[in-house]
């Protein structure tokens, strides 16, 4: 009998030291290798220099744009019925799911889209995306539900807040009696087919923070990101003469429209921090913010064109993250990503990367492209990346889904903490049970922290290095985990868990 366990532990361990360990992330009974990928194609003309990538940080942001806006991304069937909202959620479920896969850790869910929100809502009518009509009722709540699956994955979940912009002229009279047109229609101004809020009203900033109080009471959000928090394209024809004149008091229209995007985001901020300092606040400025020394912005600009003071809002402590829209290449885009990273005042700054443009239907940009701008972008230390928009991720043209997983992103990572807000870190986790079972597996369980998520290392040494990202093996909001014995063996590894606060600081490891 002895000799037999004996063959069985030798041909095991043989079965199990074949594999990698990147390949085996966890050691459940349902860990299975991931199949060969064949790494994306790279041109001759692209530059060698890049084909390796940078070592990957512990901490970086990696995000994406989950849009909601006519289902883009999700959803793409509408909730009618009891069957139908069960597909819709599966739908939800799939694409977090490919997300966790390749180790996206933000979430940027579209939540507010043009004056109509995707959960139950005081102030404005549901999103025509979820049932095919406005204002109708799905019979669930989606963003709760987002985020209860989103959290399981141990991914953070921001609400995407669309700002400035509230509907098409087509949609005014659709959208039913809680519509911004109905409910406090001199806020609006026209401008070619959509109306917006007028920033230059006071009432439009108390409005927007609104719905920032709104979500961020109600929810268990990580963060809350603006987007379109600027004046709209050629704003010189933007119909705002009539607030000037009333509320411009002398100054130069150009500050003053400047001011009063400073003045929603710092509203906005204020409210969002004193009901839960530890929600993340982000917006995606324009990809650039000014003129540099040795480029020009050509006439497109955040500071500039459409009034977005993005830098000094990272200054004046009004602004955690920002996610400039970085949809360029080249001259257009390096100069820029290092004024970004020069002019962050130590907040985190992660350039959004127009990956639609690798997709043939778009710009059918080659893989290089954006491979050499994501090496770049953490060679030079910035914050991390975040992706427009998920589809084209999850979709994998010219293979940058593979690239990610199997290359750019090895191992987890954590965002970076927001030491201007708390530095305190929470108490090690403290061992309540350990016990084994069916004989293969270990089963251990600690003590909740509220607030907590928790992070999961594993090392063949002793005591396990925290500090390397390699050993990361998962992020939870689990407080107990279960591995395989035999696993642990053949590799000879040790676990140790860290507790993770909602600033991201975090603690001193229980080693095990």
């Amino acid at each position: 009998m002895n000799y037999i366990l004996f063959i069985f532990v030798c041909f095991a361990s043989a079965l199990f030291c074949t594999q990698t360990r990147a390949q085996i992330p966890e050691w459940g009974l349902a860990a299975k290798p991931k199949p060969l990928v064949v790494q994306p194609k790279v041109s001759d003309q692209e530059c060698n220099l890049f084909l390796a990538a940078p070592t990957a940080p512990k901490r970086e942001v990696r995000a994406v744009w989950v849009t909601t806006l006519s289902g883009l991304d999700w959803p793409t069937s509408r909730a009618t019925n009891a069957q139908s909202r069960e597909k819709q959620k599966e739908e939800l479920c799939r694409l977090l799911d490919r997300l966790q896969a390749c180790r996206i850790n933000t979430v940027l869910l579209q939540t507010r889209v043009r004056g109509s929100v995707i959960y139950p809502s005081k102030i404005e009518p549901w999103d025509v995306c979820l049932t095919g009509q406005f204002d109708r009722d799905p019979g669930y709540d989606p963003l709760a539900f987002a985020i209860e699956e989103t959290h399981k994955r141990g991914m953070e979940l921001h609400a995407w807040v669309v700002t400035v912009p509230a509907f098409k002229t087509a949609n005014a009279k659709k959208m039913g009696k809680r519509s911004l047109m109905k409910t406090n229609p001199k806020l609006l101004k026209r401008h070619g087919d959509q109306y917006y809020l007028d920033p230059g009203l006071p009432g439009s900033a108390d409005y927007l923070t609104a719905i920032c109080r709104e979500i961020t009471r109600n929810y268990d959000i990580d963060g809350i990101h603006f987007d379109y928090i600027r004046y709209p394209e050629n704003p010189e024809s933007f119909a705002d003469g009539a607030s000037y004149k009333k509320y411009g008091k002398g100054q130069n229209k150009r500050a003053w429209r400047r001011n009063n995007i400073s003045n929603m985001v710092r509203e906005a901020y204020e409210a969002i921090k004193e009901l839960k300092p530890w929600v993340r606040v982000s917006c995606s400025p324009v990809g650039k913010y000014n003129d540099v020394s040795r480029y020009s912005a050509r006439g497109w600009s955040a500071y500039g064109t459409v009034y977005q003071d993005a830098q000094g809002w990272m200054r004046d402590g009004i602004m955690d993250m920002l996610l400039p829209m970085m949809y360029f290449q080249g001259d257009h885009f390096y100069p820029f990503a290092a004024d970004w990273q020069e002019k962050s005042y130590g907040r985190t700054v992660a350039p959004g990367l127009g990956i639609y443009f690798l997709s043939p239907k778009e710009k059918d940009w080659e893989w290089g492209i954006i491979q050499r701008e994501l090496c770049y972008l953490r060679e030079m230390g910035l914050g991390g990346q975040a992706y427009f928009r998920s589809r084209f991720l999850t979709d994998n043209p010219k293979g940058i889904y593979d690239y990610l997983q199997t290359t750019f992103y090895p191992y987890p990572a954590l965002l970076p903490p927001m030491t201007w807000q708390s530095t305190s870190a929470p108490e090690k986790p403290r061992l309540v049970k350990r016990e084994r079972r069916n004989g293969v597996n270990e089963y251990l369980e600690w003590e909740q922290q509220e607030g907590c998520r928790y992070v999961i290392y594993a090392s063949s040494e002793l005591p396990v290095d925290t500090s390397n990202p390699k050993n990361i093996v998962k992020v939870t909001s689990d407080n107990c985990y279960i591995y395989s014995l035999l696993g642990a063996y053949c590799y000879g590894y040790h676990l140790a868990v860290t507790a993770l606060d909602r600033y991201g600081n975090e603690s001193l490891p229980m080693q095990l």
